[in-house]
């Protein structure tokens, strides 16, 4: 192993240029992608910042509704009163509520019956 060592490093040496491509690769190697600061972690970064941007952007909106949708809570109590009527299904002492769904009602299962002779379980 150390013989095969030194011959290389004797190859490369008799070759005038050949320092200059090994400093220059590994120069490449450690910029674009082992040290902390290379390009690779550079763009990783920044898609993680983009991605975090977008993610301020959304809580910013969502925040941005809450406080009007609080606004509106504290200056009109009709809003009290819709949400009320609306989520929690409350009601004054005179009114009736119905509830309409529009889900698709799953049909049951029918249970056998056990006490069927085999020609009644025919027909």
């Amino acid at each position: 192993m150390v013989k095969q060592a030194k011959l290389l490093y004797y190859r490369v040496k008799r070759i005038w240029y050949m320092k200059y491509v090994v400093v220059l690769a590994v120069g490449v190697l450690v910029i674009g992608f082992i040290d902390e600061n290379s390009v690779w972690n550079h763009l990783k970064n920044k898609q993680r910042i983009s991605e975090l941007q977008e993610e301020i952007d959304h809580y910013t909106q969502s925040y941005n509704h809450d406080k009007a949708r609080i606004r509106e809570l504290n200056s009109n109590p009709k809003a009290i009163e819709k949400i009320a009527r609306e989520r929690y299904f409350m009601k004054c002492d005179d009114e009736d509520i119905f509830v309409l769904s529009d889900d698709e009602r799953v049909p049951q299962r029918q249970e056998p019956v056990e006490n069927m002779d085999d020609d009644e379980r025919a027909e």
